[in-house]
């Protein structure tokens, strides 16, 4: 099996890849070759002993996507973005990278389907900000399309393309609707959502983080490892068992960012909690107010898609993964 990772340099693409590397095979099948892009180069994942490509690439550049399925992968994982701060503050780069460059692959794909019958599994990352308030709580399956941000609307039109394309047999895809990924480890970036784990992530290693937003504001988390067990599932799973309906609302939890810092009280004290420093950022503020509190998540569940239950949980899986499993 090939393998190709758009996105391999960001931090899920590079979970993703070591999780592929450790387990040796996908669906049952050995992952024999693995090609890595990004903007960057991404790093060549060590212990590997198939081929590796890992190279820089611009989806959205004129050309790239047709150079990325020459060799014909079996599974793409479509992960490249730019996140939600950033997309906001420069319309024009958030729909040249976020929607132009998914239609260019997508194109691509259908050129040469129609060329030699190539049909990939694409698993295309799409977020929960394709709703937007005023929402139900929890928020049903079946509930309509309503982004309030650009990234918003970005993933949302993906969506449906890749619906469309996957209905008139291009490739067989699956959108896989992310909430906030949390822990993040490393370090801040420029997503609007970011907030949600450095309050966490900074003050258990010692160091102060700044809240922007009330700590009544609730949302929908996940970690980084269930993150990546969506991917992995949604590359494995039988489409037919999907159905029409491509793009899945993933499993997680729903807190309040008040829950969030009770539970890094549990588990790291109060010297920790103390380190969270209150700064109200009106943008911030906006933005988040029209954000999604929590999903049914049925339609997921029920084909076997799993998250954490609790936020203590989430820190755990922080700790181990990142800490080396001790404060």
């Amino acid at each position: 099996m090939h393998i190709l990772i758009i996105g391999a340099a960001g931090m899920v693409g590079r979970k993703l890849t070591q999780r592929l590397v450790k387990d040796g095979a996908l669906g049952g099948k050995p992952v024999e070759k693995l090609t890595l892009v990004d903007v960057v180069t991404p790093e060549t994942p060590q212990g590997y002993a198939g081929t590796v490509v890992a190279r820089e690439g611009d989806l959205s550049a004129a050309g790239e996507a047709e150079k990325l399925i020459e060799s014909r992968p079996d599974v793409i994982f479509h992960l490249a973005a730019i996140v939600s701060g950033e997309a906001e503050l420069d319309f024009e780069k958030g729909y040249r990278i976020n929607l132009d460059g998914t239609r260019y692959l997508f194109d691509a794909i259908r050129i040469a389907h129609d060329k030699d019958g190539y049909k990939p599994r694409i698993v295309f990352t799409s977020s929960i900000a394709v709703v937007g308030a005023p929402l139900p709580f929890p928020i049903p399956d079946d509930y309509h399309l309503t982004p309030l941000t650009s990234y918003g609307t970005q993933k949302a039109i993906c969506e449906l393309l890749l619906s469309d394309y996957s209905r008139r047999g291009y490739f067989d895809g699956i959108g896989i609707r992310l909430p906030t990924i949390c822990i993040r480890p490393g370090k801040p970036n420029k997503a609007a959502s970011g907030f949600f784990s450095n309050i966490l992530r900074e003050p258990l290693v010692g160091q102060e983080a700044v809240l922007p937003v009330s700590e009544d504001v609730r949302h929908w988390h996940t970690s980084p490892r269930s993150a990546v067990g969506f991917l992995i599932h949604g590359a494995t799973i039988d489409l037919e068992k999907v159905g029409p309906r491509r793009n899945l609302s993933m499993p997680g939890l729903s807190a309040t960012v008040g829950e969030q810092i009770e539970a890094l009280r549990r588990v790291a004290g109060e010297k920790a909690v103390k380190l969270i420093r209150r700064e109200p950022d009106e943008m911030i503020m906006k933005m988040v107010a029209g954000w999604a509190p929590g999903f049914e998540a049925k339609r997921a569940i029920e084909l076997g898609f799993t998250a954490e239950k609790s936020f203590d949980e989430i820190i755990r899986v922080h700790v181990e993964d990142e800490l080396g499993g001790t404060l």
